[in-house]
């Protein structure tokens, strides 16, 4: 702690009440309990999410159910968050220096929240933990397990790394400022630190991952039609998955030139501000439409972009025969939510929200909405994927396999 630091003339009103740090943790554990709701809702209307994902059954009804234990799990996370909170808040007083100065007291809330899913505590949801880390570590280099192995689990959860991704940066931004000695870590967030493109790339790094467990899927399924692996891969010649890869790739360029608008210099750069907005814009229209389409059409198998089924009369307007959920209004809250949710962009194109995105609340406005979203998302995929296994009889590896997005006739 130094009393004597340099006051931040930059230092916002939000960022004296949560600093980066706070923000960062407060997303993460939010991550918890939204998964922890997904497991209860789920298991409410009898969809058996630990059997899609291939996670050891309760052998002993003295057991706490899966919900319950990500429950407590969560609860484990947010006591000492809030308490560090109260604590910071009542040593700093919203004082400018006095928050600068007390960086550790966050930090260490930090350090506690990676260290709880690191240490063995057997109360705690021990075997959830682990299996956790186990499918991080694999999916961290782009990893996928067989389909007998939970590749599904792996799938989901490279897919919920893609909507950590700037909470990830944030993480970076914060720890590489707590260590600088030019810099606060409950200061204004220097998004440069380290350099230029370290924290986008990464922003890229989830992308990366599911882009190459795309590429993993393809090649199972060449290797599959060629004969020389049996029981991997789906039908057809694999060509779904590599526009499953396009999807992510198309994340790069808005990454890319999302840094070079930060850091604009016409003499390095080459192009104008206007003519790298418009190249800005172009790619960030791709990939939201892109994204939402595969949303609807392959995540969810719902027919909305089907000309052919979605006037199919045997099932209600843009869905699919086979539903889940008794309300239908869910599937259309749904789709709705996520392309809202996947434009948020466009408050740049609004001359009162254009600069919405620069402010810190803005930015944590932005992010949380983003997790919000995969939790809405979450529902649907995990919904979609048990009525293809209670469709199928034997769903060995149809996942993102060459069918048309929906689930075959009788």
């Amino acid at each position: 702690m130094d009393l004597d630091v340099e006051v931040e003339p930059e230092l916002d009103p939000f960022s004296l009440l949560l600093p980066l740090p706070y923000r960062v943790a407060i997303i993460l554990v939010l991550g918890v309990w939204a998964w922890g709701l997904n497991l209860h809702y789920l298991s409410l209307i009898k969809i058996d999410v630990p059997a899609l994902i291939h996670y050891p059954h309760r052998h002993s009804s003295t057991l706490p159910s899966h919900h319950l234990s990500t429950y407590r799990l969560a609860a484990l996370l947010s006591i000492p968050l809030v308490l560090s909170l109260l604590f910071f808040w009542t040593a700093t007083h919203g004082n400018a220096r006095l928050v600068l100065a007390y960086e550790v007291i966050p930090q260490i809330y930090l350090v506690f929240l990676v260290l709880s899913f690191l240490l063995p505590i057997n109360r705690v949801s021990r075997t959830g933990r682990f299996r956790f880390l186990s499918a991080l570590k694999r999916v961290s280099v782009g990893g996928l397990a067989a389909a007998k192995d939970g590749k599904f689990a792996d799938i989901l959860l490279a897919d919920v790394l893609t909507s950590y991704a700037k909470v990830f940066g944030d993480m970076f931004v914060s720890a590489c400022m707590f260590f600088s000695s030019r810099h606060s870590s409950t200061g204004k967030p220097d998004r440069n630190c380290g350099g230029q493109y370290v924290v986008p790339l990464i922003i890229s790094i989830p992308s990366l991952i599911r882009l190459r467990q795309c590429l993993i899927e393809y090649l199972r399924v060449r290797r599959h039609n060629s004969g020389k692996q049996i029981g991997e891969g789906g039908s057809g010649w694999g060509g779904q998955h590599l526009a499953n890869a396009l999807k992510y790739a198309t994340a790069f360029p808005v990454i890319i030139l999302s840094a070079l608008q930060r850091g604009y210099d016409p003499n390095e750069i080459g192009i104008g501000e206007a003519g790298l907005f418009r190249l800005w814009l172009f790619f960030v229209f791709l990939n939201s439409f892109y994204s939402f389409y595969w949303d609807v059409a392959k995540d969810w198998d719902l027919s909305m972009f089907d000309s052919n089924e979605r006037n199919n009369p045997e099932y209600p307007y843009g869905l699919r025969r086979n539903l889940w959920f008794r309300a239908r209004g869910i599937y259309y809250g749904v789709i709705f939510i996520d392309l809202l949710l996947r434009c948020t962009w466009s408050f740049k194109l609004s001359p009162h929200l254009d600069h919405f995105n620069d402010l810190e609340g803005g930015v944590f406005v932005m992010e949380v909405l983003e997790v919000f979203r995969r939790w809405i998302w979450m529902f649907l995929r995990i919904e979609t994927e048990w009525v293809r296994n209670q469709r199928r009889p034997a769903p060995d590896d149809i996942l993102l396999s060459d069918f048309n997005g929906k689930v075959e006739n009788d």
